[in-house]
């Protein structure tokens, strides 16, 4: 039998893309994904199907599974010879538990390897504009538990030499004891008018920031609702936060925004999210799959010298036409007798990366503009050649056949549903966790409404502003019961992100 292995891997304060390549290597080939409440969840989604995840579910006042349960549940995974990973947040052995994990596969003989993470020490301060050290403020920091009883005759802090003997003092998981802190901390010499500041959730769309001097910040705090989990950050660097304030001005801080397009075009839609502070939540409705047929794509191209024009409608429709073209033994100089039209740059964009020049881009990415367009550039007679999806709406083909063109249709792929689990995706929108939804395709909301399956989709959707990235997306949302807040005045992922980024300025002003 092939001996498992541990890895206890630091999946940082929150933000998934603060996780570092060899812990997302570790999640990838894992067997088993054992995460902690903190761990970021969209992170599982780079789990194998086939890994189990377990939830350790870890709070400062609740544990799905105690220390003890945990350690037992690494050893036996990992001797029935299973690569399990252990995704804490923050850093493993940074107030993390870590070493007692790693005390238990040691002396199970069980193998282990520490892959730090990004401390939340350190980083949530750093999202809220406040770094830890500053040489114009200090060069010492210390990090304490803030979970240990301040009062405790036996503490293990020692408050005489902490309180004025660091210049940043960092304090994690503390809110329940934010009074005896600050009492303690002034008890032995620290001024009342050092500033403090509490980050909560920090490096997700959720932070908030707090901030007071040692005198007042626990009463702001229990005025404020201020709950786990919090990072607690006294000395002269919380002053910086007015000039060094980042994240939380971007335009879209504090928008979670789910994207739902097929997992291979997602990240486009994502980075541009992400750009503007916001934090993409990817959900792949739809996934892109061959045609059920092929055969009249490859009729089409063993006649291919004989049309006139060739209309790409995606970048799907250009990648399974050019595959199939040079499965064929053809390569573009057989296309010489045509001109092209795409519709909209990402498809122009794509033709021209085969080495190709595009004969016309409609101004406005519909099938009725495309037609307006090609009025004074086609001749009755001439032969259209469209490859596309199989589903397509039969508004073009029509509206050329009308002009007097020869169209020949042909299925270059089809969207079919993609195999996600809604569960996670339903939570967060009952616990309005998502701020932003956006459909690309009448398929994404179709598929999306499916998936979630809900009996009452204006309840599921209370708050949630909807974004379409035009009109005929829009109809079809509309016509399954799901309201509409957004629609793209460009029918691209660029105009969708303005019209969402226009929509949340709006309401600021």
């Amino acid at each position: 039998m092939n001996k498992g292995i541990v890895y206890l891997v630091g999946a940082g304060p929150g933000d998934p893309k603060l996780i570092t390549l060899k812990g997302l290597e570790c999640i990838g080939k894992a067997d088993v994904i054992v995460y902690d409440r903190l761990a970021g969840p969209g992170l599982l989604t780079y789990a194998r199907p086939e890994a189990e995840c377990v939830s350790a579910g870890k709070s400062p006042d609740r544990h799905t599974l105690k220390q003890g349960e945990i350690n037992e549940l690494l050893v036996q995974k990992a001797l029935e010879g299973k690569v399990v990973t252990r995704l804490k947040g923050g850093d493993p052995f940074v107030f993390g538990r870590g070493g007692e994990e790693a005390g238990a596969l040691a002396a199970a003989g069980v193998s282990f390897e520490v892959v730090p993470g990004v401390s939340s020490a350190v980083a949530v301060p750093a999202y809220a504009g406040i770094p830890v050290t500053h040489r114009d403020c200090t060069s010492t920091l210390a990090i304490i538990t803030g979970n240990e009883d301040p009062e405790k005759e036996d503490s293990s802090i020692a408050w005489d030499k902490i309180a004025t003997g660091a210049g940043t003092l960092v304090f994690l998981m503390g809110m329940a004891n934010l009074p005896k802190i600050t009492a303690r901390l002034l008890e032995n010499g620290r001024s009342p008018e050092t500033p403090a500041a509490l980050v909560r959730w920090g490096t997700r769309p959720e932070q908030r920031t707090l901030t007071g001097t040692l005198a007042d910040i626990s009463e702001k705090a229990a005025l404020a609702g201020f709950k786990n989990p919090v990072v607690i950050v006294v000395g002269e660097v919380v002053r910086l936060r007015d000039t060094l304030n980042w994240f939380e001005k971007r335009p879209l801080f504090g928008k979670r925004v789910l994207v739902t397009r097929s997992r291979e075009q997602a990240s486009a839609l994502s980075e541009a999210i992400e750009a503007l502070g916001g934090e993409p939540l990817e959900f792949p409705t739809i996934r892109v799959a061959p045609p059920d047929d092929f055969s009249p794509m490859d009729r089409a191209i063993d006649e291919i010298e004989t049309f006139d024009w060739i209309i790409f409608t995606s970048v799907n429709g250009v990648q399974s036409f050019f595959s199939r073209l040079r499965g064929h033994q053809k390569d573009i100089r057989r296309l010489h007798a045509a001109r092209l039209c795409a519709i909209g740059p990402k498809t122009m964009k794509m033709l021209e990366s085969y080495g190709l020049l595009v004969d016309y881009v409609p101004g406005e990415y519909r099938a009725e503009q495309i037609v307006e367009g090609l009025k004074d550039r086609m001749q009755a007679g001439e032969r259209v050649l469209l490859p596309r999806a199989d589903i397509a709406r039969q508004v073009l083909p029509e509206a050329l056949r009308q002009m007097g063109a020869r169209v020949t249709e042909v299925p270059a792929y089809k969207t079919v549903m993609a195999e996600v689990d809604a569960a996670p995706v339903r939570s967060m929108l009952l616990n309005s966790e998502i701020q932003v939804i956006t459909f690309t395709s009448s398929s994404t909301v179709q598929n999306f409404v499916k998936r979630l399956a809900s009996p009452d989709m204006d309840a599921l959707l209370r708050g949630v502003a909807v974004a379409c990235i035009g009109p005929v997306t829009a109809d079809t949302a509309r016509s399954l019961g799901v309201k509409v807040d957004i629609i793209a005045r460009e029918y691209t992922i660029d105009g969708l992100v303005q019209a969402i980024l226009d929509h949340f300025q709006g309401d600021q002003g």
